[in-house]
Protein backbone atom coordinates (compact mmCIF):
# COMPACT_ATOMS: atom_id res chain seq x y z
CA UNK A 1 0.00 0.00 0.00
CA UNK A 2 1.32 3.43 -0.95
CA UNK A 3 2.45 5.50 2.02
CA UNK A 4 0.83 8.94 2.11
CA UNK A 5 2.29 12.06 3.75
CA UNK A 6 2.60 15.82 3.29
CA UNK A 7 5.72 17.83 2.49
CA UNK A 8 6.44 19.92 5.56
CA UNK A 9 9.56 21.94 6.19
CA UNK A 10 11.24 25.32 5.99
CA UNK A 11 10.43 27.80 3.24
CA UNK A 12 13.91 28.91 2.19
CA UNK A 13 12.78 31.55 -0.32
CA UNK A 14 9.58 32.95 -1.77
CA UNK A 15 8.57 35.44 -4.46
CA UNK A 16 10.44 33.51 -7.17
CA UNK A 17 9.22 33.56 -10.77
CA UNK A 18 8.52 29.90 -11.52
CA UNK A 19 11.62 28.30 -9.96
CA UNK A 20 12.93 25.00 -11.34
CA UNK A 21 16.14 22.99 -11.67
CA UNK A 22 17.54 23.28 -8.11
CA UNK A 23 21.22 22.42 -7.63
CA UNK A 24 22.75 22.31 -4.15
CA UNK A 25 26.23 23.86 -3.94
CA UNK A 26 29.06 22.97 -1.57
CA UNK A 27 28.43 26.04 0.62
CA UNK A 28 24.83 24.99 1.27
CA UNK A 29 23.29 27.52 -1.08
CA UNK A 30 20.98 26.48 -3.91
CA UNK A 31 21.22 27.74 -7.46
CA UNK A 32 18.06 27.40 -9.53
CA UNK A 33 16.41 28.84 -12.60
CA UNK A 34 13.53 31.28 -12.57
CA UNK A 35 11.95 30.36 -15.88
CA UNK A 36 9.58 33.31 -16.10
CA UNK A 37 12.40 35.72 -15.23
CA UNK A 38 15.00 34.18 -17.55
CA UNK A 39 17.65 33.95 -14.82
CA UNK A 40 19.84 31.66 -12.78
CA UNK A 41 19.38 32.68 -9.16
CA UNK A 42 21.46 31.73 -6.14
CA UNK A 43 19.62 31.29 -2.84
CA UNK A 44 21.71 31.43 0.31
CA UNK A 45 20.82 29.30 3.36
CA UNK A 46 19.42 32.41 5.05
CA UNK A 47 17.01 32.96 2.13
CA UNK A 48 18.87 35.84 0.49
CA UNK A 49 18.86 35.77 -3.30
CA UNK A 50 21.27 36.87 -6.00
CA UNK A 51 20.94 36.69 -9.79
CA UNK A 52 24.11 35.01 -11.07
CA UNK A 53 23.31 34.81 -14.81
CA UNK A 54 20.68 36.03 -17.27
CA UNK A 55 20.46 33.65 -20.23
CA UNK A 56 16.96 34.85 -21.15
CA UNK A 57 14.51 32.67 -23.06
CA UNK A 58 13.32 29.91 -20.75
CA UNK A 59 16.08 28.40 -18.62
CA UNK A 60 14.49 25.17 -17.41
CA UNK A 61 16.72 22.23 -16.42
CA UNK A 62 20.01 22.81 -14.60
CA UNK A 63 22.97 20.60 -13.70
CA UNK A 64 26.40 21.19 -12.25
CA UNK A 65 29.10 19.80 -14.51
CA UNK A 66 32.40 18.24 -13.39
CA UNK A 67 34.13 21.42 -14.60
CA UNK A 68 32.24 23.49 -12.00
CA UNK A 69 30.06 25.25 -14.58
CA UNK A 70 26.28 24.97 -14.75
CA UNK A 71 24.65 23.46 -17.82
CA UNK A 72 21.22 24.75 -18.75
CA UNK A 73 18.36 23.29 -20.76
CA UNK A 74 16.84 26.46 -22.23
CA UNK A 75 13.37 25.90 -23.67
CA UNK A 76 13.34 29.20 -25.55
CA UNK A 77 10.54 30.77 -23.53
CA UNK A 78 6.92 30.29 -22.55
CA UNK A 79 3.73 32.29 -22.67
CA UNK A 80 2.39 32.59 -19.14
CA UNK A 81 -1.04 32.53 -17.59
CA UNK A 82 -2.04 33.45 -14.06
CA UNK A 83 -4.97 31.78 -12.32
CA UNK A 84 -7.39 33.76 -10.10
CA UNK A 85 -5.61 32.20 -7.11
CA UNK A 86 -2.39 33.89 -8.24
CA UNK A 87 -0.78 30.64 -9.44
CA UNK A 88 1.53 31.19 -12.42
CA UNK A 89 1.79 28.50 -15.10
CA UNK A 90 3.16 28.10 -18.63
CA UNK A 91 0.47 27.92 -21.33
CA UNK A 92 2.42 27.63 -24.60
CA UNK A 93 5.39 28.69 -26.66
CA UNK A 94 6.72 32.13 -25.92
CA UNK A 95 6.26 35.18 -28.12
CA UNK A 96 8.97 35.94 -29.00
CA UNK A 97 10.34 32.41 -29.01
CA UNK A 98 14.13 32.38 -29.06
CA UNK A 99 14.68 28.69 -29.90
CA UNK A 100 15.76 25.81 -27.70
CA UNK A 101 19.39 25.34 -26.75
CA UNK A 102 21.88 23.88 -24.29
CA UNK A 103 23.97 26.51 -22.52
CA UNK A 104 27.03 26.54 -20.28
CA UNK A 105 27.09 29.15 -17.51
CA UNK A 106 30.08 30.34 -15.50
CA UNK A 107 28.60 30.99 -12.06
CA UNK A 108 31.53 33.22 -11.08
CA UNK A 109 31.16 35.64 -13.99
CA UNK A 110 27.62 35.05 -15.30
CA UNK A 111 28.96 34.35 -18.81
CA UNK A 112 26.53 32.28 -20.92
CA UNK A 113 27.82 30.15 -23.81
CA UNK A 114 25.55 28.30 -26.24
CA UNK A 115 26.72 24.71 -26.84
CA UNK A 116 23.95 23.12 -28.91
CA UNK A 117 20.89 24.33 -30.83
CA UNK A 118 20.26 21.25 -33.01
CA UNK A 119 21.05 17.57 -33.50
CA UNK A 120 21.80 16.32 -37.02
CA UNK A 121 19.96 19.30 -38.47
CA UNK A 122 16.90 18.89 -36.23
CA UNK A 123 16.35 21.98 -34.03
CA UNK A 124 16.08 21.65 -30.28
CA UNK A 125 12.57 22.88 -29.50
CA UNK A 126 12.20 22.84 -25.74
CA UNK A 127 15.10 21.29 -23.77
CA UNK A 128 13.80 20.54 -20.31
CA UNK A 129 15.88 18.47 -17.88
CA UNK A 130 19.47 17.23 -17.67
CA UNK A 131 21.71 14.79 -15.78
CA UNK A 132 25.46 14.15 -16.02
CA UNK A 133 27.09 10.72 -16.23
CA UNK A 134 30.60 9.66 -15.18
CA UNK A 135 32.03 10.19 -18.69
CA UNK A 136 31.69 13.97 -18.55
CA UNK A 137 28.65 13.85 -20.82
CA UNK A 138 24.99 14.45 -20.10
CA UNK A 139 21.56 13.11 -20.98
CA UNK A 140 18.74 15.57 -21.55
CA UNK A 141 15.12 15.71 -22.57
CA UNK A 142 13.49 17.93 -25.18
CA UNK A 143 9.82 18.23 -24.25
CA UNK A 144 8.97 20.25 -27.36
CA UNK A 145 6.54 23.14 -27.54
CA UNK A 146 2.80 23.73 -27.74
CA UNK A 147 1.71 26.44 -30.16
CA UNK A 148 -1.85 26.96 -31.30
CA UNK A 149 -3.30 23.59 -32.24
CA UNK A 150 0.13 21.96 -32.68
CA UNK A 151 2.45 20.13 -30.27
CA UNK A 152 5.99 18.94 -31.01
CA UNK A 153 6.91 15.33 -30.46
CA UNK A 154 9.73 15.17 -27.95
CA UNK A 155 13.01 13.27 -27.73
CA UNK A 156 15.83 12.22 -25.43
CA UNK A 157 19.41 13.24 -26.28
CA UNK A 158 22.97 12.70 -25.12
CA UNK A 159 25.77 15.25 -25.50
CA UNK A 160 29.34 15.93 -24.43
CA UNK A 161 30.00 19.03 -22.37
CA UNK A 162 32.81 20.18 -24.68
CA UNK A 163 30.41 20.66 -27.61
CA UNK A 164 31.92 17.84 -29.68
CA UNK A 165 28.98 15.41 -29.82
CA UNK A 166 25.21 15.36 -29.61
CA UNK A 167 23.18 12.23 -30.29
CA UNK A 168 19.46 11.45 -30.44
CA UNK A 169 18.76 8.61 -28.02
CA UNK A 170 14.99 8.06 -28.23
CA UNK A 171 12.18 9.41 -30.42
CA UNK A 172 9.26 9.99 -30.38
CA UNK A 173 8.57 10.58 -26.69
CA UNK A 174 5.38 12.32 -25.54
CA UNK A 175 6.44 15.42 -23.58
CA UNK A 176 9.63 13.96 -22.00
CA UNK A 177 10.47 15.92 -18.88
CA UNK A 178 12.42 14.56 -15.89
CA UNK A 179 15.56 12.51 -16.46
CA UNK A 180 17.91 10.67 -14.11
CA UNK A 181 20.39 7.82 -13.83
CA UNK A 182 20.34 4.72 -11.65
CA UNK A 183 23.04 4.55 -8.94
CA UNK A 184 25.20 2.19 -11.02
CA UNK A 185 24.79 4.33 -14.14
CA UNK A 186 23.33 1.48 -16.18
CA UNK A 187 19.81 2.88 -16.62
CA UNK A 188 18.42 6.23 -17.67
CA UNK A 189 14.93 7.10 -16.44
CA UNK A 190 12.60 9.47 -18.30
CA UNK A 191 9.28 10.89 -17.06
CA UNK A 192 6.58 11.93 -19.53
CA UNK A 193 4.44 14.87 -18.45
CA UNK A 194 1.14 14.40 -20.25
CA UNK A 195 0.98 10.59 -20.02
CA UNK A 196 2.14 10.47 -16.38
CA UNK A 197 4.46 7.58 -17.26
CA UNK A 198 7.97 6.71 -16.12
CA UNK A 199 10.22 4.89 -18.61
CA UNK A 200 13.61 3.16 -18.31
CA UNK A 201 16.29 2.64 -20.95
CA UNK A 202 19.26 0.29 -20.50
CA UNK A 203 22.51 2.12 -21.31
CA UNK A 204 24.93 0.15 -23.52
CA UNK A 205 27.43 2.84 -24.57
CA UNK A 206 28.14 6.55 -24.69
CA UNK A 207 24.72 8.01 -25.42
CA UNK A 208 23.45 4.62 -26.58
CA UNK A 209 20.62 2.51 -25.18
CA UNK A 210 19.23 -0.94 -25.87
CA UNK A 211 15.78 -0.44 -27.40
CA UNK A 212 12.84 -2.74 -26.90
CA UNK A 213 10.76 -3.63 -29.97
CA UNK A 214 7.20 -2.52 -30.67
CA UNK A 215 4.79 -2.03 -28.90
CA UNK A 216 7.21 0.20 -27.00
CA UNK A 217 6.75 3.54 -28.81
CA UNK A 218 10.42 4.51 -28.51
CA UNK A 219 12.32 1.50 -27.16
CA UNK A 220 11.87 2.23 -23.46
CA UNK A 221 10.54 -0.09 -20.77
CA UNK A 222 7.50 1.16 -18.87
CA UNK A 223 8.31 1.39 -15.16
CA UNK A 224 5.22 3.01 -13.67
CA UNK A 225 2.32 5.40 -14.11
CA UNK A 226 -0.29 7.03 -11.90
CA UNK A 227 -4.07 6.90 -11.97
CA UNK A 228 -6.27 9.91 -12.49
CA UNK A 229 -5.27 13.27 -13.91
CA UNK A 230 -1.69 13.84 -12.90
CA UNK A 231 1.32 15.12 -14.84
CA UNK A 232 4.94 14.13 -14.26
CA UNK A 233 7.63 16.80 -14.10
CA UNK A 234 11.30 16.46 -13.10
CA UNK A 235 12.82 13.61 -11.12
CA UNK A 236 15.72 12.64 -8.88
CA UNK A 237 17.03 9.24 -7.78
CA UNK A 238 17.75 8.12 -4.23
CA UNK A 239 21.01 6.43 -3.20
CA UNK A 240 19.11 3.15 -2.87
CA UNK A 241 17.70 3.39 -6.39
CA UNK A 242 14.15 4.64 -5.84
CA UNK A 243 12.94 7.25 -8.34
CA UNK A 244 11.33 10.42 -6.95
CA UNK A 245 9.07 12.12 -9.48
CA UNK A 246 7.77 15.65 -8.96
CA UNK A 247 4.13 15.63 -9.95
CA UNK A 248 1.76 18.37 -11.10
CA UNK A 249 -1.98 18.90 -10.59
CA UNK A 250 -2.21 16.66 -7.50
CA UNK A 251 1.06 18.32 -6.61
CA UNK A 252 3.75 16.42 -4.74
CA UNK A 253 6.61 13.93 -4.95
CA UNK A 254 5.79 10.34 -5.88
CA UNK A 255 8.37 7.64 -5.15
CA UNK A 256 8.71 4.47 -7.22
CA UNK A 257 10.99 1.47 -6.88
CA UNK A 258 13.05 0.45 -9.94
CA UNK A 259 10.64 -2.46 -10.50
CA UNK A 260 7.66 -0.08 -10.64
CA UNK A 261 6.14 -0.32 -7.17
CA UNK A 262 4.46 2.93 -6.08
CA UNK A 263 6.00 3.33 -2.64
CA UNK A 264 5.14 6.82 -1.38
CA UNK A 265 3.18 9.95 -2.20
CA UNK A 266 4.28 13.19 -0.50
CA UNK A 267 1.65 15.87 -1.10
CA UNK A 268 2.77 19.45 -1.76
CA UNK A 269 0.89 22.60 -0.71
CA UNK A 270 0.28 23.61 -4.35
CA UNK A 271 -0.38 21.95 -7.75
CA UNK A 272 2.94 22.90 -9.43
CA UNK A 273 5.51 20.84 -7.53
CA UNK A 274 8.12 20.71 -10.28
CA UNK A 275 11.50 19.43 -9.04
CA UNK A 276 13.72 18.48 -6.12
CA UNK A 277 17.41 18.22 -5.28
CA UNK A 278 19.14 16.44 -2.43
CA UNK A 279 21.57 18.24 -0.13
CA UNK A 280 22.93 18.42 3.38
CA UNK A 281 25.86 16.52 4.83
CA UNK A 282 24.14 13.15 4.41
CA UNK A 283 21.95 14.07 1.39
CA UNK A 284 18.85 13.68 3.57
CA UNK A 285 17.47 17.15 2.85
CA UNK A 286 15.25 17.63 -0.19
CA UNK A 287 14.99 21.09 -1.76
CA UNK A 288 11.66 21.22 -3.56
CA UNK A 289 10.57 23.85 -6.09
CA UNK A 290 6.95 24.95 -5.73
CA UNK A 291 6.72 26.88 -8.95
CA UNK A 292 3.16 28.13 -9.26
CA UNK A 293 3.47 30.38 -6.21
CA UNK A 294 7.25 30.70 -6.47
CA UNK A 295 8.94 29.18 -3.43
CA UNK A 296 11.76 26.82 -2.45
CA UNK A 297 10.99 24.37 0.35
CA UNK A 298 13.55 22.45 2.45
CA UNK A 299 12.25 19.18 3.91
CA UNK A 300 13.78 16.23 5.73
CA UNK A 301 13.79 13.22 3.39
CA UNK A 302 13.32 9.67 4.73
CA UNK A 303 16.36 8.30 2.87
CA UNK A 304 19.57 9.73 1.38
CA UNK A 305 19.55 11.00 -2.16
CA UNK A 306 22.01 9.89 -4.81
CA UNK A 307 25.17 11.94 -5.09
CA UNK A 308 25.14 13.21 -8.67
CA UNK A 309 28.14 13.20 -10.96
CA UNK A 310 29.64 16.70 -10.76
CA UNK A 311 27.99 17.36 -7.39
CA UNK A 312 30.56 18.81 -5.00
CA UNK A 313 28.92 18.01 -1.65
Amino acid sequence: MTKQSRLQGREVASGLQFPEGPVVLADGSVVLVEIARGTLTKIRPDGGTEVVAEPGGGPNGLALGPDGHCYVCNNGGFTWGREPSGLLRPVGRGDPYTGGRIERVDLATGKVEVLYTECDGVPLNGPNDIVFDDRGGFWFTDLGKVYGRLMDRGAVYYARMDGSLIREVAFPVVTPNGIGLSPDGSTVYVAETETSRLWAFEIVGEGEVRKLPWPSPHGGKLVAGLPGYQRFDSLKVEAGGNICVATLIQGGINVFSPDGAWLESHAAPEPYCTNLAFGGADLRKAYVTLSGFGSLLEVEWPRPGLKLHGQTL
